[in-house]
């Protein structure tokens, strides 16, 4: 159990350590010349993946339609059973 804890604050330190140092490597790029649209281009870029993200979503719950769609229709060729306009 003292392995646990210790691993734990060893990886919090870390991650910690980790955290302190984006932070740090941030503000320098930012202080830099051009740096604060580096910074800006890289927060667009961001939150258009998250829209696209968002997008890609819905693609998928579109997919599972389709499939539905095919099986229907698949179980439906199966059984021989067609459907036929009555416009004629």
């Amino acid at each position: 159990m003292t392995e646990e804890k210790t691993d734990t604050k060893e990886s919090k330190d870390l991650l910690s350590r980790l955290r302190d140092a984006g932070d740090d490597a941030l503000q320098r790029v930012a202080d830099m010349p051009g740096g604060q649209k580096v910074l800006d281009a890289m927060n667009g870029l961001r939150d258009r993946i998250d829209e696209l993200q968002k997008r890609l979503g819905g693609v998928d719950e579109l997919e599972k339609r389709v499939e539905a769609l095919e099986k229907k229709i698949a179980g439906s060729a199966k059984t021989g059973t067609r459907k036929t306009d009555s416009t004629s």
